[in-house]
């Protein structure tokens, strides 16, 4: 039923099955975000994206290690080796300390994920807090001649790595490329290459975060973290390594040649990468003001943003798409989720009442039951297919009109066997709860006070007050729901 399980490799560039190294066991890592600010759109595509992958391969019963970190120390501005700490920029704004920024924003991604429903993942490791893990991984690269110390700061030596490994095997960028797109910024001259970059910088006395190390007080580069806390974790060899686009060049790249350099190993089988967001097909960013955060869409606070928009939306939405497309951000596409988001949860809620009711088809339709056995295959077919949740949902759809249409009489009571109908309910519930991750956005008490009404309703009708039952669904209405008058009673659905 599960088929082979396919999934393209940013390294070899193809589509590989994936085969752990130490099966069942699973070692995988994303690298999380830097918390200096709110979590945004491109946060949720690849939480949501590696979420899917942790889910399925759970489902798959392999034992997966999932680590995400967090970082919070040694990511500076635009990404290079000199300017201002994003975090301790943001702390000077606030009037803050910089720890104090990155709890906070460590706390609301972790509040925006929770409200994706994106699982949590099974070690989440914080740069501060494996200072020593990244020291110790630096002091074997100078062993092994690949870094060089100047003035208190730390350099890898691209150009003495690139005469035994590869640099740019990932990327695909040559040193030639990488060395003429590569500015030197006055403070870099202690660097001998431009391609060369900080394992540790020298902390200026302007800089609060800073550790004792045994080249002088500083803090980490950028890359070193990810290096260190992924083998720590997971060893000097595992199954996936994942993250957005933006990081397959320079931070991938630069974690691949310290993990050679430190360990003398391939660090990852396989890579994987989600594509970038963009606000209606233009690049995110704050300064052209459609960077967007998750509370602003969840509240709808963004000027650009004409309502709010719920998380399952934005979920429902990121799915629609293939992770590795670029996936651009629509006040119409969001709109157009959100019902496809509640016609497949109608679905699910029918499927539900049948349970409760006990009502299971014993029909005979063979071609029927081919059809459904066929959409149920479609959705493994899809998902084993590079995790590609677009047509999963394709599949799911076909699935809700055979759902609708036994529910509604069009297909008969015994057109579906129940073997057939069981394969569908399982495969409908198994992918929308557990490996899609969509789930209901009323609480409890709302299903209660929906039932309750219902049954007002129900008997409103047999008494014909017909202005209560007037009343009832303009209720149901205002909260997005209409009633369902059906042969054998009453059911609700979104509309």
């Amino acid at each position: 039923m599960h088929q082979i399980l396919r999934i393209y490799n940013s390294l070899t560039r193809q589509k590989e099955v994936f085969q752990p190294l130490r099966p069942p066991f699973v070692g995988m890592y994303l690298c999380g975000p830097t918390v200096y600010g709110k979590a945004h759109l491109g946060h949720a595509r690849a939480a949501i994206t590696f979420d899917i992958i942790f889910r399925y391969l759970d489902h798959l019963n392999y034992k997966v290690r999932y680590v995400r970190n967090i970082t919070d120390v040694g990511h500076l501005e635009r990404d290079l080796d000199e300017g201002k700490d994003k975090i301790q920029q943001q702390a000077k704004l606030e009037a803050v300390s910089p720890m104090e920024v990155a709890q906070r924003y460590t706390y609301t991604y972790r509040k925006n994920m929770e409200q994706l429903n994106v699982l949590p993942p099974s070690i989440e490791p914080c740069a501060s807090g494996h200072i020593l893990e990244q020291i110790a991984m630096i002091e074997k690269i100078i062993q092994n001649g690949l870094a060089y110390i100047v003035d208190g700061s730390v350099y890898f030596d691209v150009a003495a790595y690139s005469q035994m490994h590869h640099y740019g095997k990932l990327s695909g960028r040559s040193i030639a490329a990488t060395r003429s797109g590569t500015r030197t910024l006055a403070k870099q001259r202690d660097k001998k290459e431009r391609v060369d970059f900080a394992l540790w910088k020298k902390a200026t006395p302007m800089h609060s975060m800073h550790w004792p190390s045994p080249w002088g007080a500083g803090f980490p580069g950028w890359h070193i973290e990810c290096s260190a806390m992924s083998t720590k974790y997971l060893g000097k060899q595992f199954d996936i390594h994942g993250g957005g686009m933006d990081l397959l060049f320079p931070h991938h790249e630069c974690e691949i040649a310290q993990a050679q350099a430190a360990l003398k190993t391939d660090l990852v089988t396989y890579w994987i990468h989600n594509n970038l967001v963009t606000i209606d097909g233009v690049k995110m960013g704050k300064s052209l003001g459609n960077f967007i955060t998750l509370d602003e869409l969840f509240t709808g606070s963004h000027l650009a943003i004409d309502q709010p928009y719920s998380p399952m939306a934005l979920r429902f939405f990121m799915l629609q798409a293939h992770y590795r497309s670029t996936l651009s951000i629509t006040i119409e596409g969001l709109k157009a989720a959100y019902q496809g988001y509640r016609k497949l949860m109608n679905g699910l809620h029918l499927l539900t009442k049948l349970d409760q009711e006990g009502i299971t088809p014993s029909g005979t339709n063979g071609r029927l039951d081919a059809a459904i056995h066929a959409d149920c295959s479609a959705c493994y077919s899809a998902i084993n297919d590079d995790f590609n949740t677009a047509k999963v949902l394709a599949s799911l759809f076909n699935l809700l009109k055979k759902i609708n249409g036994w529910h509604n009489g069009t297909l008969g009571d015994a057109s579906i066997s129940s073997a057939a109908f069981n394969h569908l309910r399982n495969t409908y519930t198994t992918f929308m709860i557990d490996l899609l991750g969509l789930k209901e956005e009323h609480a409890a008490t709302t299903n209660q006070m929906i039932e309750t009404l219902l049954t007002l309703y129900q008997e409103a009708k047999a008494e014909q007050r017909y202005n209560q039952i007037d009343c009832i669904r303009t209720a149901f209405h205002k909260m997005g729901i209409a009633i369902k008058d059906h042969p054998n009673g009453v059911s609700w659905a979104y509309q």
